[in-house]
């Protein structure tokens, strides 16, 4: 398991290992989100970057017919 240090700014260094696992480049955003009790990174993406990630994938929604 790989440790960090936080700074006396905050600030955290990602493991060289871990950003070419996850293809983590400089100036990249990530999203910082506490979820129970750690701290998450989630890459930003675009919304072309998102185009298509539902392919295949049935997104029909049945409704009841009294919410139609």
């Amino acid at each position: 398991m790989l440790a960090v240090t936080v700074s006396s700014k905050f600030r955290i260094v990602i493991p060289q290992r871990v950003r070419e696992q996850l293809g983590i480049h400089p100036g990249e955003r990530l999203q910082v989100l506490a979820f129970d009790n750690r701290i998450e990174l989630l890459p930003v993406e675009s919304p072309q970057e998102l185009r298509g990630f539902l392919a295949g994938i049935d997104t029909t929604v049945v409704r009841e017919p009294d919410r139609v």
